[in-house]
């Protein structure tokens, strides 16, 4: 896999495009999702400009990765670059597997106190920037990286509690299937996604989709919910279901150990 490390968040300036180059997406004012989730978003897919939270829910590990995963995809495919601030557990071989292209991707495991920093210098030019938020952010410091999303076209992602986005979504619900009474493997996972914002996106909305399935996002329909004994891996007539191989073990951004305050970069090497 190509990789790049850099040392430093000073060396960030060289690695991005600048807010005047041409946009490898092609000028697109919104940049694609997964056809399943353009019914949350008030343009169908993530405006330039626009803030879009994912809220982590309790406890954390509640699906909102995979969220940040499935929206990443479609944008990274059709040219955009991508960076995920400090999100440490945040694996390459998944993003792979999602269909984000690594080439495009940028990793900053670890911003340190340099985190409003790190993250504007992206915002100036990388596309679609998901960055975990941490609890001492002020309102005004998440005022001002909004309004520079705003200014220069990026998408700002922020992945925690954030007031004020134009579209939160979070995931409240949760089931896996395939796992059986200590036998079985996890298949894919049944959630439910909400949806709400300000303005176009004021008015609530929720979807089922199964995340991940099928190796794609895929919405549910609603006469094909989920048994309760489908989690237990077994029909309702008792029998088990055949069961596809276990998930593959994924390799954290993490395994590369970043320069303390510095950042780990997947592209181009």
């Amino acid at each position: 896999m190509a990789g790049l490390m850099v040392v430093g968040s000073a060396a960030l300036a060289g690695l991005v495009r600048p807010a005047s180059a041409p946009d490898p997406a092609g000028g697109q004012r919104v940049l694609p999702v997964p056809p399943e989730l353009t019914g949350l978003l008030p343009s169908r897919g993530l405006r330039r400009g626009s803030t879009i939270a994912v809220a982590t829910g309790q406890p954390r590990r509640s699906g909102g990765t995979s969220l940040v995963l499935a929206l990443l995809a479609e944008a990274s495919r059709a040219g955009s670059w991508c960076a995920v601030v400090g999100v440490p557990t945040f694996g390459a071989g998944a993003a792979a597997e999602a269909g984000i292209v690594l080439d495009r991707l940028a990793l900053v495991p670890q911003p340190g106190p340099e985190w409003p920093t790190v993250v504007a210098a992206l915002i100036d030019g990388v596309d679609v920037v998901v960055a975990a938020v941490p609890a001492t952010v002020s309102a005004s410091v998440a005022n001002r990286l909004a309004a520079r999303a705003r200014q220069r076209g990026s998408v700002l992602v922020p992945y925690g509690r954030w007031d004020g986005a134009d579209v939160t979504l979070q995931v409240v619900r949760g089931v896996w299937e395939g796992l059986g009474q200590g036998r079985g493997r996890l298949r894919r996972r049944e959630v439910t996604v909400s949806a709400r914002g300000r303005g176009a996106a004021a008015r609530p909305k929720e979807i089922k989709v199964w995340l991940p399935g099928d190796g794609l996002t895929r919405i549910i329909p609603r006469s094909a919910a989920v048994p309760a004994a489908s989690v237990t891996g077994r029909s309702t007539a008792g029998r088990l279901r055949p069961v596809p191989p276990a998930f593959p073990t994924v390799p954290p951004a993490s395994a590369v150990p970043p320069d303390r305050g510095g950042l780990a970069v997947v592209g181009p090497g």
